[in-house]
């Protein structure tokens, strides 16, 4: 009776944390709603980012899906019950986007890199969750779709992390038609970073995680940010920031270590 209730107890969090070593393994855990983003899984995965952010033993976070699909975005049966409210939905649709919108900005201004580990289906919000991260790995049988025009609801939230990771007509053409990408399509966009076997989607994607866990810490950090904050500024503004940022990271003891090393020919040992 005891395991029945753990096995209970595990199969109610919308969201399963797993750490490997250094790397954070976050799976969205609704696979009977084909890991739809319902209000309670956003609230958990901003939580969630949220908490690792400050987990210093954590170095990189790894976000899958349960079951068969990464994710299929917003639950719209939790939309749809919406409707018989007084202002036909409007305050909770209100809520749920500035909430999901919310998630994919903590991703992005996340100390640690994120890395989508997809599997199956990852569709509308579900495909910006992955354009969101800041690596992807894709089994060869996952599939990327915005379809929402399909049925009357135009993908815009997805449009604004599809459209900062793929090429300005590709990104028009994922969002007009709503047709299904394949992952070596979605690999030659720029949607993802690497094609595996199925069954090894979550290994590969932790094992780059390892990888950029060797890395300076406090480097990754200035350079993630630095990173996402000149992609928007105009070219002038953003070099005048990213010399900025160069020089307060030259004056850090990770750059004063790593360049030593290097003049010296030996291997850096890195500030704790």
């Amino acid at each position: 009776m005891a395991n029945i209730a753990r096995r209970e107890a595990r199969d109610a969090q919308v969201l399963l944390r797993q750490d490997q070593g250094p790397i954070a393994v976050l799976t969205l855990n609704r696979p009977e709603a084909r890991n739809s983003l319902s209000r309670e899984l956003i609230g958990a995965v901003t939580g969630g980012i949220r908490e690792i952010d400050g987990d210093d033993a954590i170095r990189a976070i790894v976000v899958t899906g349960a079951g068969s699909a990464f994710s299929s975005g917003h639950d719209l049966k939790e939309l749809t019950a919406h409707r018989n409210d007084l202002d036909r939905g409007r305050e909770f649709f209100a809520e749920t986007m500035g909430a999901c919108s919310e998630m994919m900005l903590g991703i992005v201004r996340s100390p640690k890199p994120v890395i989508a580990a997809v599997n199956g289906v990852a569709t509308a919000a579900g495909c910006q969750l992955v354009a969101s991260c800041d690596l992807a790995v894709a089994g060869a049988d996952s599939r990327f779709a915005t379809p929402g025009v399909n049925i009357g609801l135009f993908c815009s939230t997805p449009m604004v992390a599809l459209s900062r990771n793929v090429a300005r007509k590709a990104a028009m053409e994922m969002l007009l038609l709503g047709e299904m990408v394949s992952a070596d399509e979605a690999k030659t966009l720029g949607l993802v970073n690497l094609v595996v076997e199925p069954d090894r989607v979550v290994n590969e994607a932790i094992e780059l995680g390892r990888k950029i866990a060797l890395k300076p810490k406090r480097t990754l950090t200035i350079g993630k940010e630095a990173f996402y904050r000149q992609l928007d500024m105009p070219l002038e503004e953003a070099y005048r920031y990213a010399s900025a940022v160069m020089v307060e990271n030259m004056l850090d003891d990770e750059a004063e270590e790593g360049i030593g090393a290097f003049i010296d020919k030996r291997t850096p040992r890195w500030p704790r």
